[in-house]
């Protein structure tokens, strides 16, 4: 019976078609992470002002087990999405990927946080 050797992840090889770090463009490497950290920034937005206690302040939102866990969870969320704020794509079809999902998804974002900014400053 032959065995697996133990180093085999080591021996494998980029793809051809998967570019370095280095040979991915400029304009693609600018263009995918501003859109990426300006879409990063509109969710964390719109999870602030979502996991804000409905009727209390933040002090007072223990006694009502509702805004509690609303806020338990925006905190949760909210961290995992800065986390994700540092973590760059490591390949071109990353970049490519934010910069096609930026285009559509930091309008869409960047309308409902200030739609969400909008009707806490009104009400």
């Amino acid at each position: 019976m032959t065995g697996m050797p133990m180093n085999w992840a080591h021996e494998l090889e980029r793809p051809k078609d998967k570019p370095a770090v280095a040979q991915i463009s400029t304009r693609l490497r600018i263009l995918g992470a501003t859109l990426r950290t300006i879409f990063i920034l509109a969710i964390l937005v719109i999870i602030v002002e979502v996991s804000r206690p409905q009727s209390e302040t933040i002090w007072t939102a223990y006694d009502t087990p509702a805004d509690l866990v609303r806020m338990a969870l925006g905190l949760m969320v909210g961290v995992w999405i800065a986390v994700q704020l540092f973590i760059m794509p490591k390949d071109a079809q990353g970049y490519r990927t934010w910069l096609y999902l930026g285009v559509v998804g930091v309008p869409f974002a960047l309308i409902c946080a200030a739609a969400l900014w909008w009707n806490y400053l009104n009400v």
